[in-house]
């Protein structure tokens, strides 16, 4: 009596009652495939005993409608509708503390997987990607302009809100309390402190040359334009400090 060959690989698995419209299966297999193709996804996922320690052990798994070991089965069977259905929300609800790493017993790794179906959603433009982000698009433009990732005026219940009761506490007069700061801080609320324009160009370049600015323009093309300009500008600051820096140098050997 022959068997047919088994298979973990869920080929044909779909909601029948969903009403969410359907997403072409080539397109399925393209994002599969970019999560699987990555060099981390292979140290990440090993196998899956359904045992369920890592759920049990989630801060997230808690409060949210998530479950580290519901995205392992996910990708283990090539779910492809599942792992697309669940990028688009219930991969944001990790908070990438790294428990279930630590405790899952075939050595995986939910919250590195779920890493790479956050980056793949990014490559892919979905727009659970860009709802999350666009909170830090103020985070970003404040980064390259000024070199500081916040400054106290930034900190506010209407930017904030997700920080709870307590954002409320922040209202105060920062211009005076910065003041009172035994630091120089420049007693501003625009920057913490002055980075050297280097700095700020060697930073712009790093994320130019990982490609953080590709998945930026897929994300928020106007926020991607604003600090290329700003770059931009940099840059031709930089080389005009470096040819004005060698001009100097050149006149005190002629001297």
């Amino acid at each position: 009596m022959s068997h047919s060959a088994a298979s973990r690989v869920q080929e044909f698995i779909g909601d029948p009652v969903s009403e969410a419209p359907i997403v072409a299966r080539e397109k399925l297999e393209e994002i599969f495939a970019d999560i699987q193709d990555d060099l981390r996804y292979d140290h990440e996922l090993n196998g899956c005993l359904n045992c369920g320690i890592c759920t049990a052990t989630c801060p997230a798994a808690h409060y949210y409608d998530f479950s580290p070991r519901e995205i392992v089965q996910l990708l283990w069977t090539e779910n492809l509708e599942g792992i697309h259905d669940a990028m688009q929300e219930k991969i944001w609800a990790c908070a990438q503390c790294y428990t279930c790493a630590a405790r899952c017993p075939f050595g995986n790794s939910p919250g590195g997987l779920i890493m790479l179906m956050r980056e793949t959603a990014i490559k892919h433009g979905m727009e659970s990607a860009k709802n999350v982000l666009r909170p830090f698009s103020r985070v970003m433009l404040k980064l390259i302009s000024t070199g500081n990732q916040l400054s106290p005026d930034m900190i506010n219940p209407d930017h904030f809100a997700d920080w709870g009761p307590n954002i409320c506490k922040v209202d105060a007069p920062l211009k005076i309390l910065r003041k009172a700061i035994p630091m120089p801080t420049l007693n501003t609320t625009a920057t913490a402190w002055e980075v050297n324009l280097k700095t700020s160009v060697e930073l712009y370049t790093i994320w130019e040359m990982t490609g953080v600015l590709d998945q930026l323009e897929t994300i928020d093309e106007n926020l991607f334009d604003v600090i290329t300009d700003i770059m931009d500008e940099k840059r031709e600051d930089w080389d005009d400090f470096l040819e004005d820096a060698e001009d100097d140098e050149d006149d005190e050997d002629d001297d």
